[in-house]
């Protein structure tokens, strides 16, 4: 297909298709943001959970803390949080563990930002592009009804443009609707991936804290 063909699909699909065109850029440009949050996130994650595990096995609070301060993974709030209340309330664990579930739910929000945007997509594209389907139809009768009151006689060449709107609208708006689903889709799974290593990594930097230790048990 040449580049003036698609131009000319372009000129025939009206605004309808121009709407859900900037709906295809978007979802491309947030799933592009994601991929760059999510890159390396569960590798860096579970390098610094495993890193902390072993200083709080060796019984070196500080140090395991020290790492977690350091750390720039998103994952690190949730391992500050822990030694934060850990230190406030020592004879408590329950407020440890509450603490590191908010910071679980905040990072959870964080790693789903705007993938409600791909899910709103997928769900109204096709209907953009089936109102593309009826602009044309529309037209098309409108085309029609003109030339036979002009004393034409309502050949195809009138009605052409309409349908023509119609048939290119609703399949961009299926394939959108398909692209936008698809990663809607790629990226739950994967982040509920990394969100259930998350917890268990965590439930269990969560256990030993509680354990002996210099800083407390």
């Amino acid at each position: 297909m040449t580049f003036d063909e698609i131009l000319h699909y372009f000129r025939l699909g009206g605004a309808t298709l121009a709407v859900i065109v900037a709906f295809s850029l978007i979802a491309i440009g947030v799933s592009i943001e994601r991929l760059i949050t999510l890159w390396g996130f569960t590798a860096g994650s579970r390098e610094l959970g495993e890193s902390i595990g072993r200083q709080l096995l060796r019984g070196d609070a500080v140090g395991a803390r020290s790492s977690a301060e350091r750390s720039t993974a998103l994952v690190a709030a949730v391992f500050r949080a822990g030694f934060a209340r850990h230190d406030e309330a020592r004879d408590r664990p329950a407020l440890v563990q509450a603490a590191v579930e908010r910071e679980r739910t905040q990072l959870a929000l964080k790693l789903k930002a705007r993938l409600w945007m791909l899910g709103s997509i997928g769900a109204t594209a096709p209907f953009i592009g089936l109102l593309g389907t009826v602009i044309g139809i529309m037209r098309s009768f409108r085309d029609l009804g003109l030339d036979v009151a002009g004393g034409g006689t309502g050949g195809s060449a009138a009605v052409m443009t309409g349908i023509s709107e119609a048939l290119v609208t609703t399949a961009v708006g299926i394939l959108v609707a398909v692209e936008a689903v698809l990663l809607y889709n790629y990226f739950q799974a994967r982040i509920a991936r990394a969100l259930v290593e998350i917890r268990l990594m965590t439930d269990e930097f969560v256990e030993l804290l509680r354990g002996p230790g210099p800083e407390g048990a």
